[in-house]
């Protein structure tokens, strides 16, 4: 538990334990799943956590609660992280109200077998709750990342509580950089969205915020302005930084020896940033994370099946879900007797929006030659900025 206020309590769990979100999200700090009390005249919980962690949720909602009653439960976001334990808190405390909007009540009968028809409270755009000195007004967000998601602004203690927004991966006490995993985080869950996410940054920009209360990580207590000016960036799809990384998928490895290559002639060329990632062994997430955050990108990969190699297939298939966008990058291949690879990631890469391609496409017959060094060379005159 902790305070974020004297009135505002974080009943949330740290989930030490996980290793997967989203059955496919690696986690090397676990995972926070954060829910909020406000203690008031009436008393509102701000969502749930993962039923994972129900029994230390009820046990820190309990405390928090100090013998009192939950007047109602604010649903901001139905995914079952979130929604897990509702269930539990709802037959727990009988004469509790539900508040969320109209998408929100036939999302929960789906996942839940339970009769809150005479307690639902259905809010829309700008509604208000009062609960005391504490006035809750409710914001739609919409596919950010889900169909019925909204926000809440606390209007006395000037509290945005921000859904998914501005959550990370990683338990809240994890001592790490927020950016990194934060940004890994938004791009593979919430990237496809950047238009939806515009929209409710400049709802938000209308607000006196000075606490963010988000549902995964730590509450956002200073410089405010840095976290969004982060979002920001990411969801108008601007590269967050100037430099080139490298994504190779290597069957043997003699793609790998010539995209290593490739990032030594890049720095000798006077490139400060290149970045590089192995896509059949390292995290494919995070390569993801990386291709967001550059604004040059070179994919390197071995002809498979008259096709690409599948790791490089499968990157490519996720940055094209997510939105991927206003790149610059180029293309090496390998083929023994047939190189088809750059044909295929060409074809992919032109399904994304605004991607400029640039030559010299490098092919590789089985392993680098000099005459392959030489085409990197120019290809560090076009790349190196």
């Amino acid at each position: 538990m902790e305070k974020v206020t004297d009135t505002i309590i974080n009943v949330g769990v740290n989930d030490y334990d996980t290793t997967l979100f989203e059955s496919q999200y690696m986690l090397e700090k676990g995972m926070a799943y954060n829910s909020y009390v406000i203690l008031d005249d009436k008393v509102a919980v701000m969502d749930s956590v993962d039923s994972a962690v129900t029994e230390e949720w009820m046990k820190n909602l309990e405390e928090a609660l100090n013998g009192r009653n939950v007047d109602y439960v604010v649903v901001q976001h139905m995914e079952p992280d979130h929604s897990g334990s509702l269930k539990e808190l709802v037959e727990k405390y009988p004469q509790m109200k539900i508040v969320g909007n109209a998408k929100t009540f036939p999302m929960l009968q789906q996942f839940f077998d339970i009769d809150i028809e005479d307690r639902k409270v259905v809010v829309a755009e700008g509604d208000t709750l009062e609960l005391g000195s504490h006035t809750l007004t409710f914001l739609m967000a919409p596919m950010v990342h889900w169909p019925e998601v909204m926000v809440t602004y606390e209007n006395c203690e000037k509290v945005l509580f921000s859904a998914d927004g501005f959550g990370k991966f990683g338990t809240r006490d994890a001592d790490e950089d927020w950016a990194c995993e934060a940004r890994r985080y938004y791009f593979n869950i919430v990237g496809k969205y950047g238009m939806q996410v515009q929209m409710l940054l400049k709802k938000a920009a209308a607000l006196d915020i000075q606490t963010i209360c988000p549902l995964h990580g730590p509450v956002l207590t200073e410089n405010l302005e840095y976290y969004i000016d982060k979002y920001n960036t990411w969801s108008s799809y601007e590269p967050e930084d100037k430099g080139i990384f490298i994504a190779h998928a290597s069957i043997h490895g003699h793609t790998a020896k010539a995209a290593e290559r490739l990032k030594e002639i890049l720095e000798e060329a006077g490139e400060e940033k290149v970045a590089i990632a192995d896509l059949c062994r390292e995290d494919i997430h995070e390569a993801v994370e990386d291709a967001f955050r550059y604004d040059r990108l070179v994919l390197a990969a071995s002809s498979y099946d008259a096709d690409v190699f599948p790791p490089m297939a499968k990157f490519l298939q996720i940055l094209k879900i997510k939105n991927f966008q206003k790149r610059t990058v180029a293309i090496m291949e390998n083929g023994s007797w047939g190189p088809t690879a750059a044909r295929v990631m060409k074809a992919e890469l032109e399904k994304m929006k605004n991607i400029e391609i640039v030559e010299p496409t490098i092919t590789i017959r089985s392993a680098m030659k000099p005459e392959n060094e030489e085409q990197m060379k120019e290809l560090s005159k076009v790349l190196v900025k």
